[in-house]
């Protein structure tokens, strides 16, 4: 099985890295992002990670972006409706939260529902 390398760090390497070296290394959006300075919700979250990487930490905040300390953790993403789970993996370095847990879900038509008006409920047979 092949080893993760991001931008030229493997996986230990990427998880000694602090936050300043982590954004020399990202794409310019997440690096500006991460410039600003974090929130004090998202600092919390990350004390939170720092002290039992463990524990499920659940999350409104979609647009979080995943930092090496984040490797390896549960985390519940709110999508509107409830927590989903979301294992944190190497791959998802410099994403934010939200892009892998979705607000909307499939729609699959189907036949008309209850309470449907007559019109639509009418199927011409061929």
């Amino acid at each position: 099985m092949a080893k993760f390398v991001y931008k030229g760090k493997d996986d230990e390497e990427l998880r000694k890295m602090g936050i300043d070296e982590f954004m020399k290394i990202v794409p310019s959006r997440q690096r500006r992002s991460l410039k600003r300075g974090m929130t004090e919700v998202q600092k919390k979250v990350l004390a939170e990670l720092r002290k039992n990487p463990k524990k499920f930490v659940k999350v409104k905040q979609r647009g979080i972006i995943i930092v090496p300390e984040m490797i390896g953790a549960k985390i519940g993403v709110y999508n509107g409706k409830e927590f989903v789970s979301l294992d944190i993996r190497p791959e998802m370095l410099g994403h934010r939260l939200g892009e892998f847990v979705l607000t909307r879900k499939e729609i699959k038509h189907s036949s008309p529902g209850f309470g449907a008006t007559r019109s639509s409920k009418y199927i011409p047979l061929k």
